[in-house]
């Protein structure tokens, strides 16, 4: 999976899980500010990440995502690990 393709699986999910407005999905997007998750939805997204992977994703790994590209990287970084 390139990082198009994260890019565009993490946006499907915000946008599902999380009802956001399309729209404000970029990679600059800060995902408490400007989308306004909260850190359940947090927890909710990467739950959903790790089905998506397959990978079991650290909580540390998440502690530093403030951003939709953010995700897009941490996302990157468990795929390569693979």
């Amino acid at each position: 999976m390139n990082r198009d393709e994260i890019f565009a699986q993490v946006k499907a999910a915000l946008v599902n899980l999380f009802e956001v407005d399309e729209d404000a999905v970029t990679p600059e997007a800060q995902l408490y500010q400007d989308l306004e998750l909260d850190s359940i939805d947090a927890i909710d997204l990467v739950v959903h990440l790790q089905k998506l992977t397959g990978k079991k994703i650290k909580p540390e790994e998440f502690k530093s995502v403030r951003s939709v590209a953010d995700v897009v990287e941490a996302v990157e970084r468990l795929l390569a690990d693979a």
